[in-house]
């Protein structure tokens, strides 16, 4: 099958495919002789595989890992453990950034209680505030305890 029909077999898009190439998760396909790439059963199979990993938000040198050991079935699965072992870590590290986040931006979203005005909105103001010197957009301590500030209802008209 042509790059188009793998495409559409495997729901990824050509270029996705392409890049997959590049980055040797995808073996390169022979070429017919019009130079088309050509596709058979075992690349669709390896595409998919390929793409259930991204859909676990696998990197592609941990997919790499695990198809280097899916090639090599006589090896042992305990790299095959430990990889997911360490992604299940990450996985959990990001969930505790998250929540960390979700505070944060529940914090600011106290910063107003009411109809607003740009000028006077409270989180416009705590976002103003942010520590800069963090790689995090965290609010700074006077603004994430400050209590809630209504915002001043626009006149009508806008002013």
């Amino acid at each position: 099958m042509k790059i188009g029909e793998l495409a559409q077999a495997a729901n990824t898009p050509v270029e996705t495919i392409r890049y997959y190439e590049r980055e040797g998760l995808l073996p390169p396909p022979p070429r017919s002789e019009g130079n088309y790439r050509q596709y058979g059963p075992a690349h669709l199979a390896r595409l998919a595989f390929v793409r259930h990993c991204r859909q676990l938000d696998m990197s592609l040198d941990e997919i790499r890992v695990l198809l280097r050991l899916k090639d090599a079935p006589q090896a042992a699965c305990g790299e095959v453990n430990a990889l997911l072992d360490a992604h299940i870590g990450h996985v959990a590290q990001r969930l505790r950034e998250l929540r960390q986040l979700q505070q944060q931006l529940k914090a600011l979203r106290q910063q107003c209680a009411g109809p607003n005005d740009a000028a006077h909105c409270g989180i416009l103001n705590g976002l103003a505030q942010a520590d800069a010197q963090s790689g995090l957009s965290r609010l700074s301590p006077s603004a994430a305890h400050a209590p809630p500030r209504p915002c001043r209802a626009t006149a009508p008209g806008g002013r």
